[in-house]
């Protein structure tokens, strides 16, 4: 297995938790809602360890960790901020972008798991799909709540 490839398919994922992050920082930003500040910080912690595993592996391999965001992720972010202004901090329009992003996010987790599971070790492939797994479980709460509060205004 090549070191470099490795590193290439590590960085990724490292800047989809750099989007992540990034995304939920705007989110918290946005909201007034004290329980949606706590859930955004739980997901934030969520990448911020994901990063961190990934951002050592990189370290191992002596490459260098990728820093940056995705255009798409810039995007993202943006588009949040201008729907957020537009409806008033709604909970329910801020919860169906972040779950656009956990969408984003499980996607790239996905790609690489089916697209680059034969450029990473089987410790690294263990790694990986624990993450996926934890941004699985914040993506499901992200989508409850929606739901939740889809429901609550049909009442």
């Amino acid at each position: 297995m090549e070191n470099e490839k490795m590193i290439e398919v590590l960085n990724k994922l490292i800047v989809i938790n750099n989007d992540r992050i990034e995304g939920y920082e705007t989110a918290s930003k946005e909201t007034e809602a004290s329980d949606l500040k706590t859930l955004f910080s739980e997901f934030i912690r969520t990448s911020k360890n994901c990063k961190t595993e990934l951002f050592e592996e990189v370290n191992r391999l002596e490459g260098i960790p990728d820093e940056g965001t995705r255009i798409t992720g810039k995007f993202f972010r943006v588009w949040m901020d201008v729907k957020s202004a537009l409806t008033g901090n709604n909970r329910e329009v801020v919860l169906s972008s972040c779950e656009f992003g956990e969408d984003a996010a499980l996607q790239a987790y996905k790609m690489v798991l089916d697209n680059n599971s034969e450029d990473l070790t089987s410790d690294q492939l263990t790694m990986v799909v624990e993450q996926k797994l934890h941004i699985k479980a914040d993506h499901d709460k992200v989508k409850e709540l929606r739901d939740k509060e889809k429901a609550s205004k049909k009442q």
